[in-house]
């Protein structure tokens, strides 16, 4: 092989290496929340309504949650049972697993655009230890304020912690079951922070949850 050709070859071999890096870091295409609507129409609306507005307690509202949190629980969703960051719900497992991530973003993109829901605290009784918990947490126990990672109210953040406010008490509830017993393991925090609290004040934090805004 000459010096001339030997270049050529290995300008050709550092071309198809800078494009291939290229491609890898090329950012993913916009989510379409158009798409994502059509997606939500035919897999979502039946249990979360139309506009993620569910009208049952045992489905989460979705309206107005941040994107980005919406995906990465699809992707949880449809991770193997057995995994250490996986969600575990069989319906949701399959619904997930039939979208690609593209897909996901769009869905996740539709519901982050409506209108979040106003709810309402329903226990009077437990209002104030609610409360107590939301805005100063649990001293004695470890146990932090919510408010300084979902804010006072309850919007999260985008990206990091999900949006919390109005939504329906008896989910958030469960939530904090699931973590607390080791059925969901995608965030260590949570798990570590339902572990140390007691039946009473998950179902009190649950309701003052529900009425933020």
């Amino acid at each position: 092989m000459t010096v001339k050709s030997g270049c050529r070859t290995a300008l050709l071999a550092l071309c198809l290496v800078g494009c291939a890096a290229a491609s890898a870091q090329a950012p993913a295409a916009r989510p379409d929340p158009a798409r994502g609507q059509q997606i939500a129409a035919g897999a979502c609306a039946a249990c979360h309504g139309p506009d993620g507005n569910s009208a049952l307690p045992a489905n989460p509202r979705l309206n107005g949650q941040h994107a980005d949190y919406l995906a990465k629980q699809l992707h949880d969703y449809a991770l193997p049972a057995d995994h250490r960051a996986a969600r575990v719900s069989a319906i949701m497992a399959g619904f997930a697993a039939t979208l690609s991530p593209e897909d996901r973003r769009h869905v996740a993109a539709w519901y982050a655009a409506q209108k979040p829901m106003r709810g309402e605290a329903r226990v009077r009784e437990t209002l104030e230890l609610g409360q107590r918990i939301y805005r100063a947490g649990i001293p004695a126990k470890k146990v932090p304020a919510c408010a300084g990672c979902h804010a006072p109210n309850g919007a999260g953040v985008p990206t990091r912690y999900p949006r919390l406010g109005g939504q329906h008490a008896e989910y958030t509830a469960a939530q904090l079951r699931a973590f607390r017993d080791g059925t969901r393991r995608n965030d260590l925090s949570m798990a570590q922070i339902a572990a140390r609290m007691s039946e009473a004040e998950i179902k009190a934090v649950s309701d003052f949850i529900a009425g933020l805004r």
